[in-house]
């Protein structure tokens, strides 16, 4: 059973909304989901058309017995979403929580006790946490195994991310525990120059940190939520449902990779009981240390990359007559009878284009690279309409710097052009 924790200490950030429709798109998967609200505003059940008034108990019932010796169980507060969906819901009752524990012992790990007793009954659990650093958080990322860090694409959202990368590296160091962190973009407008050179530049400090998919800004994910329904139920052909199927396929495929160390785990119990020990007290070391290693180094790339943006700098950049950096280029423009794409890939060893315009065929169109992760093609196309994807390192997607786009029959998205 994987755990996680969705968490950012800024508010405004999309963390229940991430919650909900990765919860819902991970279902829709085939997938056991249980979604544990843990943020005392109990907007995961405002999202999901919950009546309030009939909540007799949630989650802070649950989590209290587990240290009081009440028998309340797990599977009494749940409410049954959809197929392979689940809700434990909360309420302002769990504002509570700290001060009704006060004294108690190993308090922080209530919620990891509670989940232990259904960790055979769900594939994924997926907690959404109050923004702000308490003994609720805690208790999410004890009893996690991943952690999700959504960030909208804005300059004062980068605040929010670096000093939640510290605290989690704070947190971790604490209770020994190796916690794979991944950053997600969210509320991502390609339309505005701020978000996309924000976006370009988290996936060039964060690299193999951060989701290849984002979440897009997309009216329909607030009308969905304000109708208490995910988005895979409310628009099944909008954007926003695409974004977190996409998601919830990136997270099923990662699933390789854990069960790859679960079974590199399993070999050891061949070894002899003695030997055994050391390996496992060697192995937990080197966890530990490479988590520390791993978050003091997103970490440091989030204050650089803050750094490396001043809020003068911000202003210019949202800036119409100041954007010297994105306005006149980045995405596809026409000079004269040439098309110019410009895009940036810091990290991307080859970027290519496949389009109608060369039968979708991207080795006849290989951009080149220029400097700081730039890469470039001209070609030459008569006038008309066409369709075409970016294809970088064998990967195809839309063109990140083109908001002109349309659905293909395969339910993803390509970049438009029209050449006059």
């Amino acid at each position: 059973m994987r755990t996680i924790a969705v968490i950012n200490q800024k508010g405004g950030c999309g963390k229940t909304t991430v919650s909900i429709n990765l919860a819902s798109a991970l279902a829709d998967e085939g997938k056991r989901t249980l979604l544990i609200d843990m943020d005392p505003q109990g907007h995961c059940a405002v999202g999901l058309a919950v009546p309030d008034e009939q909540i007799e108990q949630g989650i802070y019932d649950v989590l209290l017995s587990s240290r009081r010796g009440e028998p309340v169980k797990l599977t009494e507060i749940l409410w049954e979403i959809s197929d392979n969906f689940e809700l434990a819901p909360a309420s302002i009752d769990l504002a509570a929580f700290e001060q009704q524990t006060n004294g108690m012992t190993d308090r922080e790990n209530c919620l990891k006790d509670v989940l232990a007793t259904v960790a055979n009954d769900y594939d994924y659990v997926i907690i959404d946490c109050p923004p702000a650093v308490s003994l609720l958080t805690f208790n999410a990322i004890r009893a996690s195994t991943d952690v999700i860090v959504p960030v909208e694409t804005g300059y004062f959202s980068l605040h929010g991310l670096s000093r939640q990368l510290d605290t989690l590296s704070i947190l971790c160091k604490q209770c020994s525990q190796h916690i794979n962190v991944m950053v997600l973009a969210s509320m991502y407008d390609i339309r505005t120059k701020m978000g996309r050179e924000i976006l370009a530049e988290l996936r060039k400090n964060f690299a193999g940190r951060m989701f290849w998919t984002v979440v897009n800004f997309n009216t329909k994910l607030k009308e969905a939520a304000s109708l208490g329904q995910p988005i895979c139920e409310y628009d099944p052909a909008s954007r926003g449902h695409k974004d977190f199927q996409s998601l919830a396929q990136e997270l099923i495929a990662s699933d390789t990779l854990v069960e790859q160390k679960q079974t590199a785990t399993a070999a050891h119990k061949q070894e002899p009981v003695a030997m055994q020990s050391s390996i496992q007290a060697r192995e937990r070391k080197e966890i530990i240390e490479d988590l520390d290693n791993n978050l003091e180094s997103i970490s440091s790339s989030a204050q650089e990359l803050l750094a490396g943006i001043k809020p003068s700098q911000a202003k210019a950049i949202t800036s119409e007559n100041m954007d010297d950096k994105l306005n006149d280029f980045y995405g596809v423009r026409q000079f004269g009878g040439a098309v110019r794409f410009l895009t940036l890939y810091p990290r991307a060893q080859n970027v290519q284009i496949a389009g109608d315009f060369n039968n979708w065929q991207p080795q006849k169109t290989m951009m080149q690279k220029g400097e700081d992760g730039k890469w470039e093609l001209a070609l030459e196309l008569a006038p008309g309409k066409y369709r075409y994807r970016m294809v970088v390192d064998g990967q195809w997607q839309q063109d990140p710097y083109n908001e002109n786009i349309e659905m293909n029959p395969f339910g993803e998205y390509n970049s438009v052009l029209e050449v006059k």
